[in-house]
């Protein structure tokens, strides 16, 4: 793993443990238990979203059930999101590939599969 690759990935661990995330013991059925309460919004792709203000962790479940958390997000893109009229689409602009995310939950299709 290069230098680079390993300290982002050290960091998603560290956000991982300091938003108070636990992994499961030896089955899969979850890799994240996420404690950052979301509310439901309007959205043609959005369901819900929730912001640590302390942490600056943005989760975001999608009306597929996924549910992703991105870190580093400053509070102004939070209060964006949440007053943008398309959210799905600032999503899309904004934070989709401009911040580090980890999977909290599967979208439910894939968790039927287990």
């Amino acid at each position: 793993m290069k230098p680079k690759s390993f300290f982002l990935f050290l960091s998603l661990v560290f956000f991982t443990a300091e938003a108070g995330l636990t992994a499961p013991a030896e089955d899969n059925s979850t890799a994240i238990v996420s404690h950052i309460p979301r509310e439901h919004v309007q959205s043609t792709g959005l369901a819900g979203v929730g912001y640590s203000k302390r942490r600056h962790i943005l989760e975001i479940e999608f009306i597929n059930g996924a549910v992703y958390r991105y870190v580093d997000v400053p509070p102004l893109i939070y209060r964006e999101l949440m007053s943008a009229e398309s959210k799905a689409g600032y999503y899309a602009s904004h934070i989709k590939k401009h911040y580090r995310s980890v999977r909290v939950r599967p979208r439910v299709k894939d968790q039927l599969k287990n």
